[in-house]
């Protein structure tokens, strides 16, 4: 019987539930708390590893699991350049994304300060990154993508924007074929597993203003996807 470890709480809303569907077709499921450290002895028996976290112990556990040769959901390296704002604003650049200007030399004063690398921990981030402000409403058009190892699937979301402190439940939103495509490239481009970007609306066009190579899935009905694409790892080290 393979054995897959997660990082996350065990009664996480979505990822317990995917948890739950991969015990449901014979695979062991071992949780990790994001919060403690994970060190080479905890990941003998893991057939994988899912991470669910941004956080310096979750990257290192990532890196430990690619010296030991464990699949992971997503690596270490996609997840580290996935993280890095700047980086992963050129990329979606570069696939043809609008994207907000960044830097002081760039932005002309209406901007907001970002940190350079995303975490799950804000408060634990310099923000240093001055990202020209672009949007024209207060609502944010999330994408995830989740790639299973035979197709990626695409969901949106529509939810408020964090910057007007105060978010309700995402809701379900229509998927535009352009930026679906912009996102599984972006996934491609990176060899990852799964990602969520964040795009907003201006009266010109769609802006690309955040990635995140550890999306929550909060709100979403995506757990079987999850499942999907968490269980195709074992597949890949058999």
């Amino acid at each position: 019987m393979d054995t897959i470890g997660i990082v996350c709480e065990a009664d996480h809303p979505v990822f317990g539930r995917a948890a739950e569907r991969l015990a449901a077709r014979g695979f062991g499921v071992e949780f990790f708390s994001p919060g403690e450290p994970l060190g080479p002895d905890a990941l003998d028996g893991l057939d994988a590893l899912a991470n669910t976290v941004l956080s310096p112990r979750s990257f290192a556990v990532l890196r430990e699991a690619d010296r030991a040769g464990l699949e992971t959901w997503n690596g270490y390296a996609p997840t580290t350049m996935l993280s890095c704002r700047l980086l992963s604003l050129h990329a979606l650049d570069r696939l043809g994304c609008q994207v907000p200007s960044t830097g002081p030399s760039e932005t002309d004063g209406d901007a907001v300060e970002r940190a350079r690398f995303r975490w799950d921990q804000p408060t634990a981030a310099r923000a240093d990154v001055p990202v020209e402000r672009v949007r024209t409403e207060p609502v944010t058009y999330r994408y995830y993508a989740v790639d299973d190892g035979v197709e990626t699937h695409v969901h949106a979301m529509v939810l408020r924007s964090e910057l007007d402190g105060y978010r309700p439940a995402a809701e379900e939103a229509d998927v535009d074929v352009e930026l679906a495509t912009r996102v599984r490239e972006l996934l491609d481009r990176f060899g990852a597993r799964t990602v969520a970007v964040d795009f907003v609306a201006t009266r010109e066009a769609f802006f690309a203003v955040d990635v995140d190579p550890a999306p929550d899935f909060f709100g979403t009905d995506l757990d079987r996807r999850i499942a999907d694409s968490i269980a195709s790892l074992a597949t890949i080290g058999a």
